[in-house]
């Protein structure tokens, strides 16, 4: 009986792990909206982001002014509202630049 109560309680916090791991349909992820001011680091950013040509989990539009919606990126030096880092491997999630349409692409269930 024990073991199957452990079972269980696994199962449960690897679905609830994954699940906080995917861009909504709004454009959350980890309780940030991914669109607005951004700056690159090279360490210790919010998140770990890996371009891509095709099938990203978020379409990026990099703007000079009014980052308001999902997918808007304004790359600033100072006072973001989030920071990423890009990586070649082990990414959050990955993006795609694109000159129209940026949003997310595979939002969560």
């Amino acid at each position: 009986m024990r073991s199957l109560i452990i079972l269980v309680f696994s199962a449960v916090l690897l679905c609830s792990m994954a699940s906080s791991d995917c861009i909504t349909k709004d454009g959350y992820f980890r309780g940030k909206r991914l669109c607005g001011k951004v700056r690159v680091v090279s360490c210790h950013a919010d998140f770990k982001v890996r371009v891509v040509k095709s099938f990203a989990d978020l379409k990026v539009r990099v703007v000079k002014s009014f980052a308001d919606d999902p997918g808007e990126w304004e790359f600033v030096e100072s006072f973001p509202d989030f920071t990423v880092e890009f990586v070649e491997s082990f990414p959050d999630f990955t993006i795609e630049y694109v000159e129209s349409f940026p949003g997310v692409t595979h939002p969560c269930r």
